[in-house]
Formats: C-alpha cells, sequence, structure tokens
C-alpha cells in the first residue's frame, strides 16, 4: 500500500470518527461544545483535601523526626520514636480538626472564656 492511499485511508477513518462524536454529542444535548471544564467548588474542595492531608503528614513526620533524633542522640531506643509519632499523629488530627471548624482555635476559647 503506498504511502499517500495510506494517509488518505487514515484522514477517511478520522473524518468518520469525527461525524460519530457530534452525532453521539447531538443526542446527548451537548450539541458541538465540548465539556464544561470543572467547576471552582471543585477545584477548592480538591485544594482543601490537599491541605489537611499535607497537614496531618507533616506533623506525623515531623514527630517521627523529633523521636528518631532523640533516640539517636539519647539512646533511649524506640520509645522516643513511639512517643513522638503518637503526638505528632494527635498533632495531626487537632490540626485537621481546627482546619475544618470542628475544634476552635486557642485564641476564640480564651475570647470566649471571658465573655
Amino acid at each position: 500500500m503506498p504511502r499517500n492511499e495510506e494517509e488518505e485511508s487514515l484522514e477517511e477513518r478520522r473524518f468518520q470518527l469525527e461525524k460519530q462524536v457530534k452525532a453521539l454529542r447531538k443526542q446527548r444535548g451537548n450539541g458541538d461544545e465540548p465539556e464544561a471544564p470543572s467547576k471552582v467548588s471543585d477545584r477548592k474542595q480538591m485544594s482543601q483535601g490537599l491541605k489537611l492531608s499535607s497537614e496531618f503528614i507533616s506533623a506525623v513526620f515531623v514527630g517521627f523526626m523529633i523521636g528518631y533524633l532523640l533516640d539517636r542522640f539519647a539512646g533511649t531506643g524506640p520509645w522516643g520514636m513511639v512517643i513522638f509519632i503518637l503526638l505528632g499523629f494527635v498533632a495531626g488530627v487537632l490540626n485537621v480538626l481546627r482546619a475544618i471548624g470542628v475544634v476552635r482555635q486557642p485564641e476564640d476559647r480564651l475570647d470566649g472564656d471571658n465573655q
């Protein structure tokens, strides 16, 4: 098959597929319009989820590093790492709860006690 005939065959197939796609879009009611981009609220929710997960993971990592360094320099065995990983986990959960508004910020609690 010469190169020219092969290119013509591919162009013809592409043209047929394009017609089929347009027909399917018309059936679904989309017409010739491409799909709408994702909504702004979807992007905000995704960024909120990434922020919360990174806060949690960083708190656990900081706890791990403090425990590791304590064990390495003080020779306390695995106990420093275990305790600080647990403290990092608790701090991470607390940060996530504060970020979503379940737990009030410390400044808000102090203001609320004075009233």
